[in-house]
């Protein structure tokens, strides 16, 4: 398999690896990445397969992403790494934990459920209508992008994160995107939560509607080495409040050779 393509920053023996959401890509993480990457760590941000610069994955399928994703950490010379996953991110985080476990040593969930919802139900249904029927009636993804991304922040958020993030969403292909969505509804890996073994840090956005904060509180509750940080964001938090979002992530990795971890933020 061809590793996807990956910007990163830093040099030292230990690896914190970003994955990005389905509206996002590596660039979206390039200023975010030195943020929480600590002195002694390189730090990686993925073009998920079919993003960016990496090539497509046929069937794109989440045991493909897990598959792409080790084949990155090949590619780099890591034998293990702490996943940072933002929203479908955190999908390919847990299912590459639950998959290749012995390659995680650690796991950031950002606004990212452990499952969707109820295959063919009326949450799936009106989700896809929303983020595919635009396309279906001829919309480009910039239109998608500037109808759905403003959706997406809390109260107050930042005009340029939503310009950047509609930026980066309008460059996807939207065949791309389709298969993202698709591969996004099927996902359930909540039988897998409690045989996790590694830290686990889960991260909320409080006005997040998409990933919404009970559900997350309920996924760290039942990863046995899991804590739980909420942040006054929404759906797009680590780009909403990224000091936060890199001081949670920081002191989480700190704390994995030593005491647990007390976050004040």
């Amino acid at each position: 398999m061809t590793p996807p393509r990956w910007i990163e920053t830093g040099r030292g023996a230990h690896g914190v690896v970003f994955l990005h959401g389905v509206s996002g890509g590596a660039l979206g993480a390039s200023d975010l990445l030195p943020r929480i990457t600590p002195p002694g760590w390189r730090g990686l941000a993925w073009d998920m397969p079919g993003y960016g610069a990496s090539a497509p994955l046929e069937p794109f399928d989440f045991d493909g992403l897990a598959a792409a994703l080790v084949a990155l950490l090949d590619a780099a010379g890591l034998d293990q790494a702490v996943l940072v996953g933002h929203s479908m991110g955190g999908m390919v985080a847990l299912e590459t934990a639950a998959a290749f476990p012995n390659r995680v040593s650690g796991l950031v969930l950002a606004c990212s459920t452990p499952a969707f919802g109820a295959r063919g139900g009326a949450q799936q249904q009106a989700f896809l209508a929303r983020r595919i029927g635009p396309l279906d009636e001829g919309a480009s993804m910039r239109e998608l992008a500037v109808e759905l991304i403003p959706t997406m922040v809390g109260p107050g958020g930042d005009p340029q994160v939503v310009r950047d993030a509609v930026d980066l969403m309008a460059a996807i292909p939207p065949q791309r995107y389709r298969a993202a969505m698709q591969a996004v509804i099927g996902f359930d890996r909540r039988a897998a939560l409690g045989a996790l073994t590694m830290p686990t840090l889960v991260v909320g956005g409080t006005h997040d509607a998409v990933s919404q904060p009970a559900v997350l509180r309920r996924m760290a509750e039942r990863i046995p080495n899991a804590h739980y940080v909420e942040l006054d964001a929404g759906h797009l938090a680590p780009f909403e409040e990224p000091d936060a979002f890199a001081a949670a992530v920081q002191a989480f990795l700190a704390g994995l050779d030593s005491a647990p971890v007390t976050f004040v933020l």
